[in-house]
C-alpha cells in the first residue's frame, strides 16, 4: 500500500501501483473527466503513471498553469502530425510551450505558408476529435537513434546523440504517430479541446545557428475554454491596433533605420513628447531629494574591471580601441560606476547620507539583431538612473521612500496596477553566501516595512544584490516589468567609495540602484500603446489645433494659435483647403490630437472658438480668453496641478 497526501492535509491509503487518474476515479466520475495530469511531490507527471511509494499527490485540471501548459504541448505535438500527413517528407524538430502557445519547427524544402494553416487546422481537429491516447514508451539509446534515421529524421537522431548517456530516451505515441519527449502528456488528444488556433510562420535556424540548416516555426495558441482562446485573440487585435512602432509612425514621432540598429531618431513630436516626461521625472526626482548628475559615456576598460562589469557583462558591452594611445574604451552599459566616482570626489560623512543621485544616463548595450522590437528592446537609450548611498540601517526608509514616489509616477502615468516581484541571488554572482543573506534579508524587511506584498522571483537578481522589480498592468492587461530598486553592498566597496562614521573611522557604504521608469525609450514605448497614442492634455506633442472652416477666418486662426503658445500652449494651426468635417477627421482618427478649435466666419465675429474633444461630437464655445484658462491648467503635469 501506499500512502497519499492531499493539497487539503488529507491522507488515503492506495494500493501500489495505482495512478493518478483511478486516484481521481475513486473520488468521483466527473473529477476523473477534468484531470489531465498529476503533480507527485511537486513533480508534474503523466496522470497514468503508476504510483509506487508515499507522495504528496495534487491533481492537474485545465484551471491549473500546469494543465494550460500541457495542453499547449500535446498542440504542438497534434499540429506536428497533421503537418507531416499534410506535407510528406517534412521533417519535425522540436516544439516548445512558449508564452501564450506554442511553436514548432520544421525542416522542409518547400515553404509552408499561413495559406496553408487552414488545412492544418482542420486536420489536428480531425486528431483531436480520434482521441488518441498519449502514451509514454522507454527506449534503448542506439535504437532511438537507429529508428529516427531510418525515417529520414535527422534532427531527432542529432538531439538523442546530444544527450547525456544517463539520461532515459523516451517518445510518447498519439495513435500511430510518435515524437521524442520527456513529457509528460494529457491522457490523450481529446483533451486538447478545440480552442486552439495557428497564428503565423516565421523563419528559424536549426539550434539558433545561421550556419545550420533554415528551418520553418510555425506558431500556435492553445486555451482550456473557446471564450480564453476569443479573450485572447481580442488583445492580439488590440494590441496590433496600438502597436507602438505604428503610431510611432503614424504620428510622426520616431523611426529606425539599418545604419544605427536598435537606436531610435526622435521626430519633433516624439522629442516634445520624450522632453515632457523627462521634465516631469526631473521635477518629482527633486521633489524627493534627488541631486541631477552627468557622467561620461566613454571610459576606460579598467574601470569596469574594477567595478565587476568586465567579467559579467563584457558581452553586452560595446569596445573601441584607441591604438594611439594603446587603450580601450567601452560605452557604458549602465551608470552606477559613475556614479561613485561623483560620491568618492571630496570626503563624505556619516552625516551626508542618505545622498541621492539621479541622471538621465545615456546608456549602451549590445542586443542580437534579432531580438530588437521598436523602442522595447534597443541598443541605445536613456535611463532615469539613480543610486542611493546610505547606511545600511538606512536602506529601510529609502526604500519606503522609493516605493512612495514609483507609485505616485505610475498613477500620474495612468498605471494603478502594480506588482511587485522580490528578486534572489542568481547563479553568476559576486559575493558571498553570508554576503548575500545580509543583503536579501535587509531588502526583505524594506519591502515588508513598505508594505509591499512582493512575489518571489528566485535566482533573478543582478550578480551584485538582490532587488524588488516593479510590473505594471496595462490597459489591455499585459504586463510589463519598469521600475526596480536593488541593494549593492559590493560596488562601492571594490570601486573604494566610503565615508566617515561617527566613529572616525572609513565605512564603505550600501548603495540602492533604482529606477522608476528604467529605460525612457521602452517606457515611452509602453506609454504609447497604454494610450494607443491618445496621450492626456499634459503629455500630447501637439495639444490643440485651430481648425478653419473657410479662409476667411484664416488671419483670426492664426491670432488665436499666437494667443495660445503665448499662455505655454502647444498649438498648431490647420487652414488647409479641406472641408471642416475631413479635417476634424484626420486629425481625430490619425493625429489623435485631443482638442480641435473650429473657427469660421461666426467664431471670428463672436471671439469665440467651438471647442471638440478627442472622441466626442460635442462642442462647447468658449470666449479665446475661457479656452486659454481651461485648456493652460487642465495641461499642466499632474505634479504641477497639485503644486
Amino acid at each position: 500500500m501506499v500512502t497519499l497526501t492531499f493539497p487539503d492535509g488529507a491522507a488515503r491509503e492506495y494500493k501500489a501501483g495505482t495512478t493518478a487518474m483511478e486516484v481521481a476515479k475513486s473520488i468521483s466520475k466527473g473529477l476523473a473527466k477534468q484531470v489531465l495530469a498529476a503533480k507527485l511531490d511537486g513533480e508534474l507527471v503523466d496522470a497514468s503513471l503508476p504510483i509506487n511509494a508515499d507522495a504528496k499527490l495534487e491533481l492537474v485540471t485545465a484551471k491549473d498553469p500546469e494543465g494550460l501548459e500541457l495542453i499547449r504541448h500535446d498542440a504542438s505535438h497534434v499540429m506536428a502530425e497533421a503537418v507531416q500527413e499534410l506535407f510528406p517528407g517534412t521533417q519535425v524538430t522540436i516544439g516548445p510551450v512558449i508564452e501564450n502557445g506554442f511553436y514548432y519547427d520544421f525542416h522542409r524544402d518547400e515553404p509552408i505558408s499561413e495559406d496553408d494553416f487552414a488545412a492544418i487546422e482542420k486536420k489536428m481537429a480531425f486528431i483531436i476529435n480520434r482521441n488518441d491516447k498519449f502514451e509514454r514508451v522507454e527506449m534503448d539509446r542506439n535504437a532511438a537513434i537507429k529508428m529516427f534515421r531510418e525515417m529520414g529524421e535527422e534532427f531527432k537522431a542529432e538531439l538523442i546523440e546530444d544527450l547525456p548517456e544517463s539520461e532515459t530516451i523516451t517518445v510518447y505515441k498519439q495513435g500511430k504517430w510518435f515524437d521524442l519527449c520527456r513529457g509528460p502528456h494529457l491522457p490523450s488528444t481529446g483533451k486538447i479541446g478545440k480552442a486552439f488556433k495557428l497564428m503565423k510562420v516565421a523563419g528559424a535556424y536549426w539550434r539558433g545557428d545561421s550556419n545550420n540548416p533554415q528551418l520553418q516555426r510555425i506558431y500556435g495558441t492553445a486555451w482550456a475554454s473557446q471564450e480564453d482562446l476569443d479573450a485572447h485573440l481580442k488583445q492580439i487585435e488590440e494590441a496590433e491596433a496600438r502597436d507602438h512602432r505604428r503610431l510611432g509612425r503614424q504620428l510622426g514621432l520616431f523611426h529606425f533605420q539599418e545604419e544605427a540598429q536598435g537606436q531610435a531618431f526622435w521626430h519633433p513630436n516624439g522629442w516634445t513628447l520624450y522632453t515632457t516626461l523627462m521634465a516631469y521625472m526631473s521635477r518629482r526626482q527633486r521633489e524627493y531629494g534627488y541631486q541631477e548628475i552627468k557622467t561620461p559615456q566613454l571610459m576606460d576598460r579598467k574601470f569596469w574591471e574594477a567595478s565587476g562589469h568586465w567579467e559579467k557583462y563584457r558581452e553586452n558591452m560595446f569596445v573601441c580601441e584607441v591604438a594611439e594611445e594603446d587603450k580601450v574604451l567601452s560605452l557604458k552599459p549602465m551608470n552606477c560606476p559613475c556614479h561613485i566616482q561623483v560620491f568618492n570626489y571630496g570626503q563624505k560623512s556619516y552625516r551626508d547620507l542618505p545622498l541621492r543621485f539621479a541622471e538621465f544616463g545615456s546608456c549602451h548595450r549590445y542586443e542580437p539583431s534579432g531580438a530588437l522590437h521598436g523602442l522595447m528592446r534597443v541598443r541605445g537609450f536613456v535611463q532615469d538612473d539613480g543610486h542611493i548611498f546610505c547606511k545600511l540601517d538606512q536602506v529601510t526608509e529609502e526604500v519606503k521612500g522609493f516605493t512612495e514616489l514609483l507609485k505616485s509616477v505610475y498613477a500620474d502615468l495612468g498605471f494603478d496596477d502594480v506588482k511587485v516581484k522580490f528578486s534572489t541571488r542568481p547563479d553568476t554572482r559576486v559575493g558571498s553566501d553570508e554576503y548575500w543573506d545580509n543583503a536579501e534579508a535587509a531588502l526583505s524587511a524594506a519591502a515588508d516595512a513598505s508594505g509591499l506584498e512582493v512575489e518571489l522571483n528566485e535566482g533573478d537578481g543582478a550578480f551584485y544584490g538582490p532587488k524588488l522589480d516593479f510590473v505594471l498592468r496595462d490597459a489591455i492587461g499585459r504586463e510589463w516589468q519598469a521600475g526596480t530598486i536593488q541593494l549593492d553592498p559590493n560596488m562601492p566597496e571594490r570601486l573604494g567609495a566610503s565615508y566617515i562614521g561617527d566613529d572616525d573611522k572609513k565605512h564603505a557604504p550600501v548603495m540602492l540602484h533604482r529606477a522608476v521608469l528604467g529605460s525612457f525609450e521602452r517606457f515611452l514605448g509602453i506609454l504609447i500603446e497604454n494610450y494607443a497614442g491618445r496621450f492626456p492634455l499634459w503629455l500630447s506633442p501637439v495639444q490643440v489645433v485651430i481648425a478653419t472652416i473657410t479662409s476667411d477666418a484664416d488671419d483670426y486662426a492664426k491670432e488665436v494659435v499666437a494667443k495660445l503658445k503665448a499662455a505655454g500652449l502647444r498649438a498648431e494651426i490647420d487652414t488647409r483647403n479641406e472641408k471642416i468635417n475631413y479635417k476634424i477627421r484626420e486629425l481625430s482618427a490619425d493625429r489623435k490630437i485631443p482638442v480641435i478649435a473650429v473657427v469660421g466666419r461666426k467664431e471670428m465675429e463672436d471671439g469665440k472658438l467651438a471647442i471638440r474633444r478627442l472622441g466626442s461630437r460635442d462642442q462647447t464655445i468658449l470666449t479665446i480668453e475661457e479656452a486659454i484658462a481651461a485648456l493652460s491648467d487642465e495641461a499642466k503635469a499632474p505634479d504641477q496641478q497639485r503644486g
